[in-house]
């Protein structure tokens, strides 16, 4: 079964986004959101007598109860905006400066064209994802996810999931209505399990989209300006690094780990997966330009959508990762 998910590349080049590739990206994105602890007392692990109490409460109480937060002055709101706009202008210059020293020519008409749809189909999934996860936060499927038995939610979530991206991926482009039906049933389940990050503060989702913003945006510019195939040898090495950030994820779930042993895999999983996933898109960045060239030359078929998934997938990951490090840190100072 593992063999058949390997699918070869092209002969200058292998191609770690793969079916597998794509699947264990996918398996860490479920494991790492459902069983982490983004927020104390959030955890979907443990279901204590408060949790099945309050599930029989009212569903407005739930979603629609306003909590006391701390409001910044006038003065401060505007000086964490300067900080933010200054980090992610910071990033953008900083990664163009040290891994775009040489760049190519302009791109082509075919190239610029398959890009622009690629990340068309990228922003479109990802609004479809964060309305629908939103609307299920609201009528109160977020909390009854968080209390279900995780082992169902991660078996529910990866048939859904992976069933829905395979689907996506293999139907021909000529089979537009049935491609788009799996593309929709992709995004979906990703808004199911996404829902309960709106237990946080808004504030903390916020910054984390506009980091991702800046972070994707400035490596998806290095890799459509840098020289053809520059970043392409990264997929080997990408592949074996979500390995690992995913069996860190996994890791408390299945071993008695102690205290240092817990905090070790979690900074792996959180900044090590950071890492990995800005890696994937500087290497899907130039995949779908090295496909774009052989779609103009006629030896693959033209399919921008299936490209847009792997780039969704890397844009939740790291946003995800950037809302976990912007949540234990705003739990540290209080």
């Amino acid at each position: 079964m593992l063999g058949n998910m390997l699918r070869m590349g092209s002969p200058m080049r292998p191609l770690a986004t793969s079916n597998f590739a794509h699947a264990a990206r996918h398996l860490h994105l479920r494991t790492s959101r459902l069983y982490s602890s983004l927020q104390p007392g959030l955890s979907p692990l443990k279901r204590s007598p408060f949790s099945s109490n309050f599930s029989r409460q009212s569903r407005t109480f739930l979603t629609d109860a306003k909590p006391v937060v701390y409001r910044p002055t006038q003065s401060e709101a505007w000086k964490r905006y300067g900080l933010t706009a200054a980090a992610v202008a910071g990033t953008i210059v900083g990664v163009n400066t040290f891994l775009n020293r040489e760049t190519r020519d302009s791109l082509s008409p075919a190239e610029r064209s398959y890009l622009h749809e690629a990340f068309q189909y990228t922003g479109g999934g990802l609004a479809i994802t964060a309305l629908a996860a939103r609307a299920l936060f609201r009528n109160g499927f977020a909390f009854r996810l968080m209390s279900a038995n995780p082992w169902v939610v991660l078996g529910v979530s990866l048939v859904g999931s992976i069933g829905t991206m395979m689907g996506a991926i293999y139907t021909p482009p000529e089979n537009s209505l049935l491609k788009h039906a799996f593309w929709l049933g992709f995004n979906a389940c990703q808004a199911a399990t996404l829902s309960p990050l709106f237990f946080l503060s808004p504030a903390i989702l916020s910054r984390a989209a506009l980091y991702t913003a800046g972070v994707v945006g400035s490596l998806s510019y290095v890799g459509a300006t840098a020289k053809n195939d520059k970043y392409l040898y990264m997929g080997g090495p990408l592949l074996a690094g979500v390995a690992v950030v995913a069996l860190s994820s996994l890791a408390p779930m299945a071993l008695p780990l102690g205290m240092r042993g817990l905090a070790i895999t979690e900074a792996i999983s959180l900044y090590g997966g950071l890492a990995v996933f800005s890696g994937f898109v500087l290497f899907d960045t130039q995949k779908i330009l090295h496909n774009a060239r052989m779609a103009e030359q006629g030896r693959m078929t033209r399919d921008p959508l299936k490209e847009s998934i792997s780039l969704e997938l890397d844009m939740i990951n790291i946003f995800i990762r950037l809302v976990q490090i912007l949540a234990s840190r705003q739990s540290n100072r209080k």
